[in-house]
């Protein structure tokens, strides 16, 4: 008979990653689960003990410091060693970020195991989860703030294993992308781009002149004067507030960059878009006077 100590929540819909379940089990030799599946990801870490665990048609015989996830509807199956049954946490977990987050730490059901040595971190985290298990903000909070703590301790052990050079490659690219897109507005360096991704400043230029045709420093002041013509269309914010919005410090540099991109100063350009909106009204003004003259004529 399983001793278990387990919790279980209302999963957030609309949170990004959200804790579902979780749990503590001290269990008895050859105590077993399945062949079942699960609606949401379940990661395993055994503490103590030895057992096997099986899935997408593979075995793997599991021990102390030892972990396995099992993604939400795939048939799994776990048992318990006869002579040293296991003890293990688990905490299940979904959200709109969850698969994706998983895959960037390397999991999945092709390489459903990892290993740790951060045991009483992670054991610490589920048994910090299992306390705070009453409804509401402060604890769901709590929770999932729990659940992102666990998840980083698990992805510090694992070494993702890219497909190939390209693969890494790829990977690189598309990870300075995300942080060009989310910091854009500071006043990030290339350097920060690469300190970001964890290779060196020539090697990012490489990769990513060949995936985009362009150095990361052209990326980089594309994608904020694009945001800046955005503001110019879209807001009155003063030009030097663009700049700021923008990541630049000095309006000066700012207006410099725009201009060798659109070949115009940022004034010049808000002023052709107001033309152009006067210009998209007025032809809009006159659709309806149109149809309204449609209409008299068929009342009339």
């Amino acid at each position: 008979m399983e001793k278990a100590y387990k919790l279980e929540f209302t999963e957030g819909k609309d949170e990004s990653l959200s804790v579902s379940c979780c749990g503590l089990s001290r269990t008895e030799p050859l105590h077993s689960f399945g062949p079942a599946i699960k609606p949401h990801y379940l990661i395993h870490f055994v503490l103590s003990g030895k057992g096997r665990f099986s899935i997408g048609g593979k075995e793997y015989p599991l021990e102390q410091g030892y972990g396995f996830l099992i993604p939400p509807e795939e048939l799994a199956f776990y048992q318990a060693d006869e002579e040293e049954p296991w003890t293990y946490v688990w905490v299940g977990f979904g959200g709109a970020h969850a698969s994706e987050l998983v895959k960037s730490m390397g999991l999945s059901i092709l390489n459903p195991v990892f290993r740790s040595e951060k045991e009483e971190e992670l054991y610490q985290a589920v048994k910090d989860m299992m306390e705070h298990n009453t409804f509401g903000v402060a604890n769901d909070l709590r929770r999932n703030g729990q659940l992102h703590l666990f998840l980083s301790l698990i992805a510090e052990g694992i070494t993702i294993e890219e497909a190939g050079e390209n693969g890494r490659a790829d990977n690189y690219v598309r990870r300075a992308v995300e942080f060009i897109q989310s910091n854009y507005c500071n006043p990030i360096k290339i350097t920060d781009v690469a300190n970001y991704v964890c290779i060196n400043r020539s090697y990012l230029y490489t990769l990513f002149h060949n995936a985009t045709g362009m150095s990361p420093q052209q990326f980089l002041s594309t994608f904020r004067i694009t945001k800046a013509t955005e503001l110019l269309q879209l807001t009155s914010l003063s030009v030097e507030s663009i700049a700021l919005s923008c990541g630049y410090t000095d309006p000066l540099v700012f207006s410099k960059s725009f201009r060798q991109i659109k070949k115009m100063s940022p004034s010049a350009y808000r002023k052709e878009m107001q033309k152009g909106e006067t210009r998209r009204n007025r032809e809009y003004l006159k659709q309806v006077e149109d149809f309204i003259s449609q209409v008299n004529q068929l009342n009339s």
